[in-house]
């Protein structure tokens, strides 16, 4: 299941690339700033799914900010399709919390992402028309926010952010908010859409579940400073929404495997609430080797 350091050569005309990337925030007084991300390598091939798990803390969504190029590393390497990573429409966002602009109509929150480029207004209004298409949404292009569904919402979200087609499409817990059924609907929904697009998808969860079903790869994060602890491939058929995937074997060893190794970052972890507990069958020693 262990991989080595990625292959940096692999993919430098495309995907996400970081190179030994560290990040600290804070004043500058002695003891003011705080490493946030240590040492990080990790790459998202072209059209790859690669999935951002670790305890509360770790770095996950700092690292999704720096690939958006939101903000800058202390130390280390970048680069989004070969270059530096900067905001625009080559880059889709999707946030845990919808933000939509609860003025405009879901046609017109999808359209606004259209702004930097040179599209007429019918390539515009074909663009939406297609991605409302896509995530379900035709009927209600001229409704406002307040009308949809939390799932809904989250639909215009991702609609939003596909809609440039971009090359890269980052996510940070965009599922979190809903309910477990309306999260299941959208996970099969993203990897419907994922099929059928040339997109490179760095994607953070908390949930072990999602994970699985949807990445390529998981990279585990350690505690605070972030550092890449675990490269984990997922073996697993696609397409999974035509089949019980976890039922599979494999879902379910990998679960396990997983979720021990998270509980022991954080039973291991000085700066925890739960730092030396004994949880039977969860306490393997020092979790930031491996394995």
């Amino acid at each position: 299941m262990m991989y080595g350091e990625p292959d940096m050569a692999a993919s430098r005309s495309g995907g996400v690339i970081f190179e030994r990337v560290s990040i600290s925030f804070g004043d500058p007084s002695p003891n003011g700033y705080v490493k946030a991300v240590d040492d990080v390598c990790l790459e998202v091939g072209r059209e790859g799914f690669v999935v951002l798990l670790g305890p509360s803390g770790c770095g996950k969504t700092t690292l999704l900010r720096l690939a958006a190029g939101l903000i800058k590393p202390d130390a280390g390497r970048i680069t989004v399709g070969g270059a530096t990573p900067r905001p625009g429409p080559g880059t889709g966002i999707v946030f845990q919390s919808f933000r939509l602009v609860p003025w405009m109509t879901v046609a017109q929150n999808v359209r606004f992402a259209l702004g930097p480029l040179k599209l007429d207004r019918a390539q515009q209004r074909a663009r939406v028309a297609e991605q409302l298409g896509t995530v379900g949404l035709s009927r209600f292009a001229d409704a406002y926010p307040r009308m949809l569904s939390g799932g809904m919402q989250q639909r215009v979200a991702l609609a939003r952010a596909m809609v440039t087609e971009p090359e890269v499409l980052l996510m940070d817990e965009p599922f979190a908010a809903l309910d477990a059924q309306t999260r299941e609907l959208m996970q099969i929904e993203l990897m419907r859409i994922c099929a059928g697009r040339r997109a490179s998808v760095l994607f953070v969860t908390h949930s072990v579940d999602e994970a699985i079903l949807l990445a390529d790869q998981i990279v585990l994060l350690g505690p605070r400073p972030g550092r890449v602890v675990e490269r984990v491939a997922v073996d697993l058929p696609r397409p999974r929404w035509r089949y019980d995937v976890r039922a599979d074997r494999r879902f379910i060893n990998l679960r396990s495997h997983l979720e021990k190794r998270l509980r022991n970052l954080v039973l291991t972890d000085p700066q925890s609430d739960f730092f030396g507990r004994r949880l039977e069958g969860t306490y393997r020693g020092n979790p930031s080797r491996d394995t």
